[in-house]
């Protein structure tokens, strides 16, 4: 919020001439048109055993897809993209493809370029939705199974889509206004421009047997044994809620906050214009999420942004495009410093003085050097962490997440998870995708085992 206090510490809103945000937060990388489409399908070998389908988390029949566009097929091609991916317009849109199916693309051992799958992808998906027809998919009939899905994030969201196309009733349980879970809240907005997050929930929703109930919160509305007690089976979506913090002094002061905090309220906002930033900016972290709010806080007007990681580029979870993208929009990324003091002065952030860091023997170490940054806002951005209360003690945890098999299956009888509450996975869009379908799967062929009869 822009206040008075805001103001004097240098965060304050309406930095940029209106007509400045339209085109700030227009879409990043704008869409194929059909020519450059049908001219980049043509590029793919449709390879057999193709190693981009083995890369992608979801499966999807890349070389399949491509081919139904050249052929001019865009209604097929997205059917073989949302048949493995219910959430595959939005993938196109955030997925890493270039550390995933366009890396392990052949072309890259011939030539520079791979094929641009991320790019066809939304294409495809663009193009039915924009006209999507009769349904896609059709529900098999009821089968009288109640599963509950907690967090409508991009697992939970697959799961239920998984679990109704099967015939089985699913209730969805948010504990936030909207669905979509990082989709909605947590990307930035130049990613996901015209409501699109709202328009594949909405798609996915309309195949029937989901209902949704928002505003509930595991461990304040509902329990994990109340919806043992009413529903056959229940999923865990949870996120990952809790924000690391940096391992120094966070006294309260104006202009220090968490990095998903400001994304999510970029993200909600109807008028940028009212959305204060700072003049000078630092952001604390080397992923996704740094990086995000990095560049909105340029694109909001702010005059320098800094990313500060505390080890090298390679170290940085952010690939190397969204690092390059960084840069591109005007934020310097400074490597090997790790936070030491939090500057403020009358209840505001000032500054922020660094340790250098060094690699010795393998471990990080910090090398007797300092060097202070001017900032008025202050990003956390150093990762977020399961919080485990809601769902209570009976779950076992691994590495501080819900410990699952492959196929979700957790330590108590009939719950699933999924996501980034899960042990074990890289806190990718797509990954969490994979989960829902595959824990959907599990549920399904748990509830189809007939009981048998007691003599």
């Amino acid at each position: 919020m822009d206040t008075p206090t805001s103001r004097a510490c240098g965060v304050h809103a309406a930095r940029l001439n209106l007509a400045d945000y339209a085109v700030h937060f227009s879409d990043a990388h704008p869409p194929l048109t059909r020519p450059q489409a049908l001219i980049e399908a043509e590029r793919c070998y449709y390879c057999h055993d193709a190693p981009c389908a083995t890369a992608c988390p979801t499966g999807i029949d890349i070389p399949s897809f491509v081919h139904r566009i050249a052929q001019g097929n865009n209604r097929g091609a997205a059917r073989a993209i949302l048949e493995a991916n219910p959430l595959g317009g939005m993938c196109a849109r955030v997925c890493p493809t270039e550390v995933l199916c366009e890396q392990a693309c052949v072309r890259n051992t011939n030539e520079d370029k791979p094929v641009e799958i991320g790019l066809l992808q939304r294409y495809a998906t663009d193009a039915f939705f924009a006209q999507p027809g009769a349904p896609l998919f059709q529900r098999a009939a009821p089968t009288g199974k109640r599963v509950a899905v907690v967090g409508a994030g991009p697992a939970g969201l697959a799961c239920a889509h998984g679990l109704a196309l099967r015939g089985h009733d699913v209730v969805l349980f948010e504990s936030r206004p909207k669905l979509g879970g990082l989709n909605e809240y947590g990307l930035a907005s130049y990613k996901t421009t015209d409501n699109f997050a709202q328009k594949e929930v909405a798609w996915l929703l309309s195949v029937g047997g989901i209902e949704v109930r928002t505003g509930q919160q595991l461990g304040r509305d509902i329990t994990l044994d109340g919806l043992l007690g009413g529903f056959d089976a229940v999923f865990l979506g949870l996120g990952l809620q809790g924000v690391n913090a940096l391992g120094i002094a966070e006294p309260t002061a104006t202009g220090l906050r968490n990095a998903v905090d400001f994304i999510a309220e970029l993200r909600q906002s109807t008028d940028l214009t009212t959305l204060p930033v700072g003049r000078r900016v630092v952001v604390i972290g080397g992923g996704m999420t740094a990086v995000d709010a990095a560049v909105q806080s340029r694109k909001l007007g702010a005059e320098d942004v800094t990313i500060v990681y505390r080890r090298g580029a390679d170290a940085m979870s952010a690939s190397r495009v969204e690092q390059q993208w960084a840069q591109t929009n005007g934020v310097t990324i400074r490597h090997w410093a790790a936070p030491q003091e939090l500057l403020c002065e009358g209840g505001a952030v000032k500054g922020m003085r660094f340790a250098a860091t060094a690699l010795r023997g393998g471990q990080l170490v910090e090398t007797g050097e300092t060097f202070t940054l001017e900032a008025d806002m202050v990003l956390k951005a150093i990762g977020q962490t399961y919080v485990a209360e809601p769902a209570g003690k009976a779950i076992a945890l691994q590495g501080g997440r819900i410990a699952t098999d492959e196929a979700g299956r957790t330590s108590l009888a009939r719950v699933w998870a999924g996501g980034d509450c899960r042990a074990g996975g890289r806190d990718l869009t797509v990954e969490a995708v994979e989960h829902g379908k595959l824990a959907a799967l599990s549920i399904h062929e748990a509830l189809s085992v007939p009981v048998a009869l007691v003599a």
